[in-house]
């Protein structure tokens, strides 16, 4: 669909210079169809999937209406998540920056009340938040729906799923008769519909067809796969083509709990949300997520519910949803921007016929696989290692270390011999520890079996979502190489004898103290690796735990010593 310049759909010259310093060249056919009306006053219900531009589709009629200079609310944003609140209203200062004066603030739960009645007060013209929060506010008298002009529902539908019906009734209720009102919502439900006859004034109807509920760049594909077998064939999957970002949904806050733990002690770089973590804990996960310092990120739909990143490379169902909505929503997380992307589901005996509905549902065919082989892994393994060889040869980005291979060559190594070596090194810092897989009875459906490792019982302390990166990707710089520095405050540096020449890294030393020690979520601090030895920083407290539950313990097949550092002079 071809649409008009924003410069022809009525908005003010203040909006328009925003628009151009963000780059946007032409609205999408949501926008393009809804601006319009809303400028007019009209009450409006937007029809569009995930990721078509809703959010500047009612951000722009409500930012061109908003009076600067009255320091009252004017327009009310109905969020289903925080999450989603927070970035709603991160749309409207990136498209309100060339307006002087524009107040806008989220209000939604987990937060402290405090700030939100601070300002509120200082005179917010513009209020995003969740129906939970904004009734409580309501009911304070902190929150004033006498002069709200606007009245803005961003995924309808979803709020009537989450189950705030009452909180949305009560809300719309309390604002004035004669305020505009603005439906959007990927569906059309019998709720949806209810609410509209209710709070709505003959609205304008906004749909924008689609012939299939999935876009086109996403590649979708399943695998039948046990539940004991998932997190093996997840880690053979992941190392087959090892995604920059990836998100795993779960059906549950338990399957979250237990799938990050497995993926952590399997070295990944993972971490957990869902409806159990504090507000402070999400956004932090979230921004480590943006960052890149989590690639994996494991979710329930709630939680991962309006995430706007497009970087992320492939969507696991990890537990294939009841819902084919869901489906829907789950894999727009990724092939966004006009990148390509994957999404991967996991079925098992009758939830077969769950990912044929899925298929109708969405109009388009999910392709099965065959899991792949520990060999294939490994040749595709090589083949990466290969690849960037090659890149850092052909680029020149590397050092000589002419010194060190003359040496080698005066003692009779053949160059040959010398590289083979140094790959199976990288190699073996590279690999994880897998399962071994069972073949099932039927042979087209193989199913796997896990071969773990004994292990103590898993504790209800679920798993560690602070735990130590990759020393790369730290924030805080480790000591100089060979030298001795103190560790933070109420730490104690411990020393480990195995280093980045036994093939150890960093996540593997987190996964091993927290799963051996019995450690508590996020204590552990600075984890520095050398060439022979690496230096944890554990709290005080915990030091005689942590020396006392290791003496036994391997780290990639190795026994090692851990003892409280006393400084260079007293290393081996």
């Amino acid at each position: 669909m071809d649409t008009p310049p924003f410069s022809e759909l009525g908005l003010p010259d203040t909006l328009l210079a925003a628009i151009e310093t963000l780059g946007y060249e032409r609205p999408s056919p949501i926008q393009a169809m809804s601006i319009p009306p809303a400028l007019l006053g009209k009450d409006l219900v937007g029809l569009s999937a995930t990721g078509s531009g809703k959010t500047a589709a009612f951000t722009l009629p409500a930012l061109a209406k908003l009076d600067v200079r009255q320091g009252h609310p004017q327009v009310l944003i109905l969020c289903p998540t925080r999450e989603l609140a927070v970035q709603v209203c991160e749309e409207v200062h990136r498209l309100g920056a060339k307006m002087p004066g524009l107040h806008a603030t989220p209000v939604y739960g987990g937060a402290p009340i405090d700030r939100q009645l601070r300002a509120l007060r200082s005179g917010a013209q513009l209020v995003v938040g969740t129906p939970g929060r904004l009734l409580d506010h309501l009911r304070r008298g902190s929150f004033d729906p006498s002069r709200i002009q606007m009245a803005i529902l961003d995924e309808a539908d979803r709020m009537l799923d989450m189950g705030f019906k009452d909180e949305m009734d009560e809300l719309l209720a309390a604002l004035p008769a004669g305020r505009q009102t603005l439906f959007f919502s990927a569906t059309m439900n019998p709720g949806v519909s209810r609410l509209i006859q209710k709070f709505g004034n003959s609205p304008e109807i906004v749909e924008i067809q689609q012939k299939a509920r999935t876009v086109s760049t996403v590649d979708q594909s399943y695998f039948e796969v046990r539940q004991r077998s998932k997190v093996e064939v997840l880690s053979r999957i992941l190392d087959m083509n090892p995604p920059r970002l990836g998100i795993i949904f779960c059906n549950t806050k338990r399957s979250v709990d237990e799938c990050t733990e497995d993926l952590v002690n399997r070295g990944y770089a993972a971490d957990r949300l869902h409806g159990d973590i504090t507000q402070q804990m999400r956004e932090r996960v979230l921004k480590r997520f943006r960052d890149g310092a989590v690639e994996i990120l494991v979710a329930t739909d709630v939680a991962a519910r309006g995430l706007d990143i497009d970087e992320i490379d492939i969507v696991f169902n990890y537990d294939l949803p009841t819902d084919p909505e869901d489906y829907v929503h789950r894999i727009g997380r990724t092939g966004r921007a006009g990148r390509s992307g994957r999404a991967v589901s996991f079925v098992y005996g009758r939830e077969i016929y769950r990912m044929q509905s899925i298929e109708r549902y969405t109009r388009s065919v999910v392709r099965r696989e065959r899991i792949p082989s520990v060999e294939q892994v490994e040749g595709r393994r090589a083949d990466l290692i290969f690849d960037d060889l090659k890149e850092r040869l052909e680029s020149g980005k590397f050092d000589a270390y002419q010194d060190n291979i003359d040496r080698l060559l005066e003692q009779g190594h053949t160059p040959t011999d010398i590289a083979g070596a140094l790959v199976t090194m990288i190699r073996e810092a590279s690999g994880r520890e897998g399962s071994a897989i069972e073949e099932d009875r039927e042979p087209e459906r193989p199913a796997r079996r896990e071969n773990r490792d004994a292990r103590p019982p898993r504790d209800d302390r679920g798993p560690r979502p602070d735990y130590q990166d990759r020393p790369d990707r730290s924030e805080r710089p480790g000591p100089p190489r060979g030298g001795f520095q103190a560790a933070d405050g109420g730490m104690t540096r411990l020393f480990l004898s195995l280093g980045k020449t036994h093939g150890v890294m960093a996540k593997e030393i987190v996964g091993m103290l927290y799963r051996e020690a019995g450690l508590p979520d996020g204590c552990l601090g600075r984890i520095t690796l050398f060439p022979k030895h690496s230096l944890v920083d554990v709290p005080e407290q915990f030091v005689g735990q942590v020396i006392d539950r290791t003496r036994t313990a391997r780290l990639r097949g190795r026994p090692f010593r851990m003892d409280v550092d006393r400084g260079p002079q007293e290393r081996p």
